[in-house]
């Protein structure tokens, strides 16, 4: 009988020491896990950046918009529409500030979330990330400088969309992997313009207006 006991003891000792190992070993495997996520990937990107990114495409096709309707321009009509080249410069300086405040929110954001977590912000995973960003946006500004030389405005639109879908799907392996949705809105969106050219602002007003806000504000809530 005692020895029975003794055999059930060391039975359930050793499984409970089997549990304890396994638990052990799944909780160094999560660590190393998380520390191979935070070395090979930007993690310190910002929801909030993509809000104030949004908010800002927002204002500036807003502005756009009404500026064409004091010109007389009724940008919901079906008619073709000729822009002189003093008017396109003008949006394509609206346009940059909205590129330059949307850079300025992502820098911000994304500073002030890794100080926020302790988290370095040059690394070799945000170096990845912007290689990879500026690579399809590079080409697609220089073919958006040739869709202006050409005077083929109508074709700016999408191209900006395009490639920065491309772009956006090119870095997700880099940073969060939920980069790549909000990618594919905005290549879809683009290839949906195409079918539409002349209403190239509205289209540009929803890709990096109202998309942004709402990818800024599913990303701030997720990984808040």
């Amino acid at each position: 009988m005692q020895f029975c006991f003794n055999i059930e003891f060391c039975i359930n000792f050793v499984a409970q020491s089997t549990f304890i190992m396994n638990q052990k070993h799944q909780e160094d495997l999560s660590h190393i896990r998380s520390m191979m996520e935070r070395s090979s990937r930007f993690i310190s990107l910002s929801g909030l950046s993509g809000v104030f990114a949004g908010f800002a495409a927002l204002l500036g096709g807003g502005y756009i918009y009404f500026r064409l309707k004091m010109l007389g321009v009724d940008y919901s009509s079906t008619a073709d529409r000729v822009y002189n080249s003093n008017i396109i410069v003008e949006f394509f300086i609206v346009a940059l500030m909205v590129l330059l405040f949307a850079l300025a929110f992502g820098a911000f954001f994304t500073i002030r979330k890794s100080k926020k977590n302790n988290l370095p912000i040059w690394t070799s995973a945000t170096k990845n990330v912007l290689i990879n960003l500026l690579i399809p946006l590079s080409v697609g500004a220089f073919f958006c400088g040739s869709l202006y030389l050409h005077q083929l405005f109508v074709y700016i639109a999408p191209a900006t969309l395009l490639f920065y879908g491309l772009a956006l799907v090119n870095a997700e392996k880099y940073t969060f992997s939920d980069i790549k949705y909000l990618g594919y809105l905005e290549l879809i969106l683009g290839v949906v313009s195409l079918f539409y050219l002349g209403k190239g602002l509205l289209f540009w007003i929803v890709g990096f207006g109202f998309l942004h806000v709402l990818y800024g504000l599913i990303m701030y809530k997720k990984y808040k």
